[in-house]
């Protein structure tokens, strides 16, 4: 159940190490009893020992190695205040690389740029909503469990070219 430290450089430490792995073999009674120590307020009924041991791990790893980011902090409470104002409504993720930057990737031999707009994305000539659907452009499927591969495979190459900041020009 252990969870090496990733935004730190923190070592792995031994005594988080044996908390997470005596979590793991915890009876529930005893797991509610932890999630108050470390939460002070009773567990949700409907958690049952797998979200309590979750629930309690993450506590654990936050106090040993710190918390969210400041700037993943603020992108959740973004997104709670979206929720809170349309809680049946969707909510849009601010994005994160900015309009004007242009999107490189080649499939099948072919190279293919995606330049990012403020309400989508333009490929060909034309504006799209998502990546996905710029990807089911380029691989050229339809349906079926092979296509849906091909074009994840794509949109997820998209998405992260535009989440790691791969990109070639950017104007602004």
């Amino acid at each position: 159940m252990s969870v090496q430290p990733s935004s730190s450089n923190k070592p792995a430490d031994p005594a988080v190490e044996a908390e997470l792995d005596r979590l793991a073999v915890m009876p529930i009674a005893q797991l509610r009893v932890r999630y108050w120590e470390m939460f002070r307020a009773d567990p949700p009924k409907a958690f049952g020992p797998d979200l309590l041991r979750r629930s309690i791990a993450y506590r654990v790893q936050e106090k040993a190695y710190g918390g969210l980011s400041r700037s993943a902090q603020r992108l959740l409470d973004q997104m709670m205040k979206a929720y809170a104002a349309k809680p049946n409504g969707k909510i849009v993720l601010p994005r994160r690389i900015r309009p004007g930057s242009v999107l490189v990737r080649e499939w099948k031999g072919k190279s293919h740029r995606v330049v990012v707009l403020a309400d989508g994305f333009a490929y060909d000539g034309k504006t799209y909503t998502n990546l996905s659907e710029i990807a089911g452009l380029i691989t050229g499927t339809r349906h079926g469990h092979e296509i849906r591969y091909a074009r994840t495979r794509l949109g997820t190459d998209l998405s992260r070219a535009a989440a790691a900041g791969e990109i070639i020009r950017q104007d602004h």
